[in-house]
């Protein structure tokens, strides 16, 4: 999510056979999910979660969740201002709602903003190295909307971005429905030239139509990508450009947001649809039974 330049290469499609969406029918229906084990077995331990089961209309839960607020364009020329209002983000029937709308917006910079969203996550209350990462999710959809699930190393403040790392679990573009990407960003392979890769759906289907789950498996020396519990992408320190760091070797925190507009995605048109919303069924981190627990609560 957080790139200086637009992904110009490394994409590389996967077209899955449309049995697999029927097998998946069941993480792909608008009803809510389970509250039950990861899909890929008995084999993991759950160790922080959020249902997003708090009253309808409020904010999510402060002990979990910090808000990000600002419009200053997040390095990718975004053009959305970050709110804290329940306007933009709130609980509703058992999930997480984010809106992005378009009004006119003066925030606390007394800048005017054509656009407002939500940005939220888990720094300086949750981290965790290695393990499972998951989240139920409904996409929005229209061209210059930019959802992303996506995770950010702990030591971003000391070393900065890229040096921290970046995975993310999931981003979409809105010129591209059907297709979600994959993604670590690290020193010497970042911005425009990380590691990628990208599920797109059988049959033109599209993601902002039903809940998907969305996950990595985090291991020492690699990170799986995940759509419905189908494996799409495997990043691993054999896949580092010569001579540069892996950068996925200590706890990272937990984003969710819907950025609007932006180098890569392009900004909205006639055709964006306002407004338009994120639906995140839950968030749930497991760690394989076998080890202990990498998480931490700062």
């Amino acid at each position: 999510m957080f790139r200086i330049n637009p992904r110009l290469s490394g994409l590389v499609a996967v077209l899955i056979a449309g049995w697999l969406l029927s097998m998946n029918a069941a993480h792909s229906s608008g009803a809510k999910g389970s509250h039950g084990k990861p899909s890929t077995g008995d084999n993991w331990t759950l160790v922080w979660s959020d249902e997003f089961n708090g009253p309808d209309g409020s904010l999510p839960d402060a002990a979990k969740w910090h808000q990000i607020q600002g419009g200053s364009g997040f390095g990718n020329g975004e053009l959305e201002y970050y709110t804290g209002l329940p306007a933009n983000i709130h609980q509703d029937n058992g999930n997480l709602v984010i809106t992005a709308k378009k009004e006119d917006y003066k925030g606390p910079d007394g800048l005017s903003h054509p656009y407002t969203s939500a940005r939220i996550e888990t720094k300086g209350r949750f981290q965790q190295k290695y393990g499972r990462m998951e989240a139920r999710i409904k996409i929005p959809k229209g061209q210059g909307i930019w959802p992303a699930f996506w995770m950010m190393g702990n030591n971003f403040d000391t070393v900065g971005w890229p040096d921290c790392g970046e995975i993310d679990i999931m981003e979409n573009v809105g010129f591209e429905p059907s297709s979600v990407h994959g993604t670590l960003h690290g020193p010497g392979y970042s911005g425009g030239e990380p590691l990628t890769g990208t599920f797109t759906l059988p049959q033109q289907a599209h993601f902002s139509d039903n809940f998907h789950v969305f996950a990595i498996e985090w291991d020492p020396q690699e990170i799986r990508f995940y759509v419905d519990n189908t494996v799409f992408e495997t990043q691993s320190v054999k896949n580092l450009p010569a001579g540069k760091h892996w950068a996925f070797d200590h706890p990272f925190f937990i984003l969710l947001n819907v950025a609007i507009g932006g180098y890569w995605p392009g900004n909205p048109d006639g055709t964006t649809a306002f407004p338009t919303s994120m639906l995140v069924d839950y968030v749930r981190v497991y760690r394989p039974k076998s080890t202990t627990d990498t998480a931490s609560h700062p």
